[in-house]
């Protein structure tokens, strides 16, 4: 019995000492493993994160280059044939428009017209009392009558030593003398004759006329006021007229216009010339070209242009501001070539007129020659072609071959 149990005490002891060397190996194999699998997730991350910065990094470069493109807007040019009318501004003035002045000093006695009263030509506009230019007159007339009775005297004292000469009764020298003394005493009467007509004038000019038919447009004195002849007092050095009243002719009205020379051609004389305001909307009146400076001034390079309208109606005013429409000669030739662009599209520059066009990926800076301004949009002439994409607002600093890229959304500026 007890070998039997010895032996089995010693095969349990084998069995315990070989057990934990079979245990351990399945450890190290599941350690390994683990370890292989950490190995390749952290190898995926690491790739990834590598790639997304690679590709970031593109991306921004290519976001740069783009940002780097200057975006712009562009239009296309229209085609000016249908643009053949000329529309200028200009203001109406009265056919005649005169200040009346006194011609006589005295006082305002009295006035018939205030402003707005129309009267025709001939009608009494004041009365002035000269009280002064009276007592002139008076005396004139009395130095005459003197005058005229020495002529008398004279007069026979001559005709008697003429007389007398002829028996000899007096001498040659006597009768000479008392010639030459009817002679001066003539002359005296007729001067003095003069002076009385001048009076007289000076006091016909007491009643202030109306030189024409027209409006009174202002009244400038009142009753008891001092009239002084064509001037109101001084000031300074030099004298203030006194406007009495202020008349203007309006049965016809004349505007001026200064027409560019480049349109001049359109300022015929003779040529119907529409007239709009913005006091009657959607009426025009009908003008006339009438005539002409036939000279190009040289500051504004424009033609100084006369539009008359009949205006006996009344209806506009003196110093009414109008539009003046002037139709352009047909010219096929000229009207199929010119190209109408925004105004925001131009460019100043030392060299000239400039716009910038859109020529594959980049700019090109285009002379171009103008012809009529419209405003907010002008006809070009030379340069453009129909097909050019024009650049709406360029950049001051843009230059000929200045990379760009077109807005999906086109502008077509200002018009």
């Amino acid at each position: 019995m007890s070998n039997t149990e010895s032996n089995l005490n010693q095969a349990s002891q084998v069995n315990s000492e070989q057990r934990p060397q079979i245990e351990s190996k399945p450890l190290s194999r599941s350690l390994f493993a683990g370890l292989g699998i950490v190995a390749v997730v952290l190898g995926v991350v690491i790739y990834s994160g590598i790639h997304e910065r690679a590709m970031a990094a593109s991306n921004l470069g290519v976001a740069t280059e783009r940002a780097a493109i200057a975006a712009v807007n562009v239009v296309g040019p229209k085609s000016g044939t249908a643009l053949q009318e000329l529309v200028l501004p200009g203001t109406t003035q009265a056919f005649i428009d005169t200040p009346i002045f006194a011609r006589t000093s005295g006082y305002l006695k009295q006035w018939y017209f205030d402003i707005g009263a129309h009267v025709e030509q001939g009608q009494l506009l004041a009365v002035i009392e000269t009280p002064e230019l009276d007592q002139q007159l008076a005396q004139a007339q009395a130095n005459l009558k003197t005058a005229q009775a020495n002529e008398k005297l004279a007069e026979i004292t001559s005709t008697r030593w003429q007389n007398l000469l002829k028996t000899d009764s007096v001498s040659k020298q006597e009768t000479d003398q008392a010639v030459q003394d009817l002679s001066a005493r003539q002359a005296t009467v007729e001067s003095m004759t003069a002076d009385v007509q001048r009076l007289e004038q000076l006091q016909s000019y007491e009643k202030v006329y109306a030189p024409f038919s027209g409006v009174i447009t202002a009244r400038n004195t009142d009753i008891g006021a001092l009239i002084n002849a064509g001037s109101g007092g001084a000031q300074g050095m030099a004298t203030v007229p006194q406007e009495l009243f202020h008349m203007a002719a309006v049965n016809r009205l004349r505007i001026f216009v200064s027409v560019p020379e480049v349109d001049s051609a359109a300022a015929q004389n003779g040529f119907k010339a529409p007239l709009t305001l913005d006091e009657f909307p959607g009426e025009t009146f009908q003008g006339t070209i009438v005539r002409n400076s036939d000279a190009i001034d040289l500051n504004s390079r424009t033609l100084n242009v006369e539009v008359d309208i009949d205006n006996r109606g009344g209806r506009v005013k003196p110093g009414a501001y109008v539009f003046v429409h002037l139709k352009m000669p047909d010219n096929s030739k000229k009207a199929t070539s010119s190209l109408i662009i925004p105004a925001n599209t131009l460019l100043f520059r030392s060299e000239g007129l400039r716009v910038g066009v859109v020529r594959g990926d980049h700019a090109e800076l285009v002379p171009i020659t103008i012809g009529r301004d419209y405003g907010s949009t002008v006809e070009v002439i030379n340069g453009l072609k129909p097909t050019d994409q024009v650049i709406v607002n360029p950049s001051d600093s843009l230059t000929t071959g200045t990379p760009v890229r077109i807005n999906a959304q086109k502008a077509g500026g200002s018009e």
